[in-house]
Parts: C-alpha cells; structure tokens; sequence
C-alpha cells in the first residue's frame, strides 16, 4: 500500500471510530444478511464481537505505516479464525460487509478513493491471514 491510501484509511477510520458500536453492528448485520450460515461462528455476544471488531481495524489502520510490526499480529488472528470455523470462501463475504459497513457509516465521504484504500487493505490483510492460517502442513 502507499502513502496516500494509508493516509485515506487513516482519515475514513477516525471518521468511523466515533461511531464504533454502530459500525459494529451495521457490519455484522449485513454480514448475516450476505450469508447466514456463518452467525454460528460467533459465539460471544455481538456488542463484545464488535468492540474485538474495531478493536483490530484500529490496530491494523494504525500498523500500517510500519507493517512489519502488524504482520505477526495479523498472521496470529488468520490463524485463531480458522480454529472457530472460518473457511477461505468467507473472507470475500467478510470484505462485502466491511466495505458496504463503510459506505453507510462516512455516507458522503465515502468515495472512490476510500473505497478503493479499504479495498487494497482488505485484500493485503486477508491475504496474509489466509496464508498464515491454511497453508499446507
């Protein structure tokens, strides 16, 4: 990612994170509205599962700029996922609710570009998760 997308996410998440709990529940809302069967996953209450939610995008939006220091952390949760059940097909579906989470919580300010930034994000970060969490024995 450069400079300028890190910047963007940067600047669209401050705009989100005062809205976290709402964010929160819009996104796992939609996530069960994109594909149902993965509500089972979550066992903990959905309030505790969005604070963990934001909790991570805040971490990963402020690693960024040195991303060396996030890759271990991201790898870790790839793998913790896989263990409750996540399998490689949800990624895409979790990407459709963050980026359709985003576009209703900055309204107006969600544009190309931040679409774009998150899109890159998603991709990189998903990425490694999966790498981490089903590469072969």
């Amino acid at each position: 990612m450069n400079t300028q997308e890190i910047l963007t996410l940067q600047q669209s998440f401050a705009q989100v994170e005062p809205i976290a709990d709402t964010a929160a529940s819009l996104f796992y809302g939609r996530l069960f509205e994109l594909d149902p069967n993965l509500r089972p996953l979550f066992k903990a209450d959905l309030k505790t599962q969005g604070e963990k939610l934001m909790s991570a995008l805040k971490l990963v939006v402020i690693g960024l700029d040195n991303p060396e220091r996030i890759i271990p952390a991201v790898q870790s949760l790839g793998q913790r996922h896989a263990g409750y059940g996540v399998r490689p097909e949800h990624y895409a579906t979790v990407g459709a609710a963050l980026l359709w989470t985003l576009e209703k919580g900055l309204g107006a300010a969600y544009t190309p570009e931040v679409e774009s930034a998150w899109e890159n994000a998603f991709a990189l970060l998903s990425g490694l998760m999966q790498e981490a969490a089903y590469q072969p024995a």
